[in-house]
């Protein structure tokens, strides 16, 4: 078997393919002990090993309520960050949006929010979802963007509701309908 899974997804300027076990041996383990990666979301807390890595890898593709895609640069082939719709609901037809991008020389030029998008059009388009939400720290503006960006409302906010770096942080619920997107995607 190769260890070069096909691209699953492809946008203009990202590529969205499986995990694969060689991911675990280059950068990506270094993101979730990164101070700088991990400031705005519930990473960080506990270290993160290579095997750390690999455990994860093997159980990304063996439960059903869940899709999780490694985030690839185009140009350099990089593995860059993962985007995952998650706790996939068979009878509500939802799921929770989630991304982690941990190559910090990308942010803010638009890689986050195309993952993004195309993770929730396969979501709404072929998994046939009905709703897509996802919660962030308040203080992750580069998450509340993308939210805004893909049409994403807000529903909700749960106060102190998350402990990060000695203070207790709002958390922000953002929801979507296919609806929604679909109107906007005209």
């Amino acid at each position: 078997m190769s260890d070069h899974p096909p691209t699953f997804l492809e946008g203009r300027t990202v590529r969205l393919r499986p995990l694969r076990e060689s991911d675990a041996e280059g950068p990506y383990p270094t993101w979730l002990n990164s101070m700088e990666v991990t400031a705005y979301n519930s990473h960080g807390v506990h270290p993160y090993t290579v095997a750390s890595a690999r455990a994860f890898i093997d159980s990304a593709t063996t439960r059903e309520d869940r899709v999780i895609l490694a985030i690839e640069d185009k140009a350099s082939g990089r593995h860059i960050g993962n985007v995952s719709l998650q706790s996939i609901h068979p009878v509500f037809r939802s799921a929770e949006l989630a991304i982690l991008v941990g190559d910090v020389g990308i942010y803010g030029k638009g890689a986050g929010t195309e993952s993004c998008r195309l993770i929730v059009e396969h979501g709404f388009l072929r998994l046939n979802l009905h709703r897509i939400h996802c919660g962030t720290f308040a203080t992750n503006t580069g998450m509340i963007r993308i939210a805004h960006k893909l049409g994403m409302k807000e529903e909700g906010r749960r106060r102190e509701a998350a402990y990060k770096n000695g203070d207790y942080v709002d958390v922000i619920e953002f929801g979507l309908l296919k609806s929604e997107f679909i109107a906007q995607s005209k």
